[in-house]
């Protein structure tokens, strides 16, 4: 007996405890608080999914209770047969019928609901924007705009934006599902869906296609802002001069240093379609550095020092001479002064 109690109570605890965690998460990395088009259709369909199989589990639930007590076997009855039923065609035609019904009922809305959202006539008169998953970084670029950039997608809020995706290398999944489903980035073809967000705000992305190593770090940022801010960051992006030099001292040195080590060949600033890493325009505002690591100096001394460690994988290790502590500081003085709009992340919703 305190053996099985014993086993009652670790699975009570564990039930308490798959409850409380269940609760954890971020606001603006959840489906289950849909703040854009596509997410509020994932979580309608979720909703229907829900209701038909709670209906069918009480239905069934409710019929096996009322034929366990009214045909259980009764005193006296220990050698009864009850009748014995086959063949009888109006149950088998009930009990197909259904489930075919109960698989409509799913499958309609969510084949109407990926057609909508595969929908692109619109594009030509929305904002367009090419995205492509690297390991382990995304890269935009605003169609027709010359804006080049990584990491943090800005958008208008309440607008549609249209996304041409696909993968330089391996297969990844772009999802932000907070605002939108996810669809995959190939690196045979494009994928194009659109995303549309109702409240301004910073919503977190993530590859959903195991990549890599470091695929749980490939982390990106959809910034909403109003019309008018985006238009204004718009003007800021595409009148970036990168040659602009800084007017602090250790800045300055760490542009030069940026530049000695040959940093340029693979990350951009402006409008260079250099995409071997990422662009690093108006890079100060950025939510995150390499994706994970929160915005501060001492963070990107870290990352330049020593990535491998922070991103197993990444294609920047070894690819650049080894730097000194005061080496990274300077170049992280200069990358924190790469601030080109006013428009930025703490904007959103301000």
């Amino acid at each position: 007996m305190s053996r099985w109690m014993g086993k009652l109570k670790v699975f009570v605890l564990l039930s308490f405890a798959a409850l409380v965690l269940s609760a954890c998460g971020k606001e603006n990395l959840t489906a289950l608080d849909p703040k854009g088009y596509g997410a509020q259709d994932a979580m309608n369909i979720m909703v229907l999914s829900i209701i038909v199989m709670v209906s069918v589990f009480i239905i069934v639930m409710l019929i096996y209770t009322i034929v366990l007590i009214r045909f259980r076997q009764k005193k006296g009855q220990e050698d009864y047969i009850p009748k014995q039923v086959e063949g009888n065609h109006t149950l088998e035609i009930v009990w197909t019928a259904i489930p075919i019904l109960l698989v409509l009922v799913l499958a309609v809305p969510t084949v109407i609901s990926v057609f909508d959202l595969a929908d692109t006539t619109e594009a030509s008169s929305s904002v367009n924007v090419e995205v492509t998953g690297n390991q382990y970084w995304w890269h935009f670029n605003y169609e027709g705009e010359e804006i080049q950039t990584s990491q943090d997608l800005y958008i208008p809020v309440n607008q549609k934006v249209y996304l041409d995706i696909q993968s330089s290398d391996v297969i990844h999944s772009f999802w932000v599902p907070t605002i939108s489903g996810k669809i995959d980035a190939n690196p045979e073809n494009v994928n194009t869906m659109f995303i549309e967000a109702y409240e301004e705000g910073v919503y977190w992305g993530k590859c959903a296609e195991l990549c890599g190593p470091s695929h749980s770090l490939m982390d990106f940022k959809v910034v909403v802002v109003s019309q008018e801010e985006f238009d204004a960051w718009v003007e800021d992006m595409k009148n970036v001069d990168a040659e602009e030099v800084p007017q602090d001292a250790v800045a300055q040195e760490g542009k030069e240093l940026f530049e000695a080590n040959n940093c340029m060949a693979c990350h951009a600033i402006g409008s260079s379609p250099v995409a071997t890493g990422p662009n690093l325009t108006n890079y100060a505002n950025r939510t995150s550095i390499a994706g994970i690591l929160e915005p501060s100096k001492e963070n990107m001394v870290e990352w330049l020092m020593d990535p491998e460690s922070i991103k197993p994988g990444n294609k920047m290790t070894g690819n650049y001479p080894s730097l000194s502590e005061d080496e990274a500081s300077s170049i992280a003085e200069y990358l924190m002064q790469l601030d080109h709009s006013e428009t930025t992340p703490d904007s959103a919703g301000n």
